[in-house]
């Protein structure tokens, strides 16, 4: 496939439920369950749907990769990142970060010894910790 069929196509296959060739947008925010935890690989729309599902395997498929993770913001893949990071670690950021991910750094992060530096990244030398 070149590159324009693999953007549509990649990572999609027809809706089993349907037969829609492309992937339906599915609202719904809970599924069915036979029993608690009992499920048919989707359980609750936050933690995953169909739709996203289809997304990360598109995604996976144009970069050639064994996975793809998406998320709802900016702030909560933000999070995912800094997760991995251990108590001790640092983080350089640019000084004039939007507010929300300012706080989480600091007021939530810091909290468990991760340490950030904000700094302009105007001038390469004031890129140090």
């Amino acid at each position: 496939m070149k590159f324009g069929t693999k953007c549509i196509h990649a990572g999609v296959h027809p809706d089993p439920s349907t037969g829609a060739v492309m992937t339906p947008i599915y609202q719904t925010s809970t599924y069915a369950q036979s029993s608690p935890g009992v499920h048919q690989g989707y359980e609750y729309a936050r933690t995953q749907n169909p739709t996203r599902t289809v997304l990360e395997n598109n995604l996976a498929a144009l970069e050639k990769g064994l996975a793809c993770v998406c998320f709802a913001s900016g702030m909560a893949a933000m999070d995912a990142v800094i997760r991995l990071l251990n108590p001790g670690d640092e983080v350089i950021s640019v000084n004039d970060l939007y507010g929300g991910s300012y706080r989480q750094l600091t007021k939530v992060h810091g909290r468990y010894g991760i340490v950030s530096h904000f700094v302009s990244m105007n001038d390469p030398e004031d890129i140090h910790p």
